[in-house]
């Protein structure tokens, strides 16, 4: 069975925003964590703050202007994309490769801004049960963050939603939510403010997974239809399906 056109022009397209998007997302959550260090060698409060406002600002910024094509940047909201029908396994295999592969990319393109080398692997281990409890609650929170701003009619708002809730989550969870597989993988390759040794990637993303399916099963309990939300955070996939009537 042949493809159809404009599905595979939507998927490249889909892949290519999100390759994008993730680098830039992990850029702005190493490089800012490596400025924070130089301009504030001597207060990790100031240095997490200014972390955390960069990563947040970072975020607003590339949602706004990748969600038209595609803003998922996380390989946990694309997994509940799939869960509830919006997108194929196809395209969510497609789509979670191209944020490894940017994440990766974004880590190299930190390290060499800052005059290091492009690739470090970090000895910097986050381990234990309230660092590991903190990535099921920022996961599980920012599903809800996303899903209920598209629930409520904000569709246009999830930028802002999601950038307030990432810049909060630095402080109020003990993990400084990472909540993405894909950043959290990328950071074990910059030995830097944000880095995580590798030893401790695999709990992480396990706990960020976890997250995700109470995140999953909460969104069907909480509202009626999660299948047409999902679908609202995957406007080119829609869009295909129009060219195709």
């Amino acid at each position: 069975m042949r493809s159809n056109p404009a599905t595979v022009v939507s998927l490249a397209r889909r892949v290519a925003a999100e390759t994008v998007g993730t680098a830039f997302l992990v850029a702005a959550v190493i490089g800012s964590g490596i400025a924070a260090t130089q301009l504030s060698p001597n207060d990790v409060g100031l240095q997490l703050l200014e972390n955390a406002l960069i990563t947040g600002a970072a975020l607003v910024a590339l949602i706004l202007a990748l969600q038209p094509v595609s803003a998922a940047f996380n390989p946990v909201v694309t997994l509940i994309e799939r869960a509830f029908g919006a997108i194929t396994t196809v395209q969510a295999a497609a789509l979670i490769g191209a944020q490894l592969v940017g994440g990766l990319a974004g880590a190299v393109l930190a390290n060499l801004m800052f005059d290091r080398a492009a690739v470090s692997i970090s000895t910097s281990d986050r381990t234990g049960g309230g660092l590991w409890l903190g990535e099921v609650v920022a996961t599980l929170g920012l599903l809800m963050v996303i899903f209920g701003t598209v629930r409520s009619g904000r569709s246009d708002r999830v930028a802002y939603a999601v950038g307030g809730y990432i810049t909060a989550a630095y402080w109020f969870t003990s993990s400084t939510s990472f909540a993405n597989p894909a950043v959290t993988t990328a950071r074990m390759f910059s030995d830097t403010f944000a880095g995580i040794a590798p030893a401790s990637v695999p709990m992480f993303v396990l706990m960020q997974l976890i997250g995700g399916l109470i995140g999953y099963a909460l969104i069907r309990v909480l509202y009626p239809d999660p299948s047409r939300l999902a679908a609202e955070l995957t406007v080119p996939t829609s869009r295909a399906s129009e060219d195709r009537a």
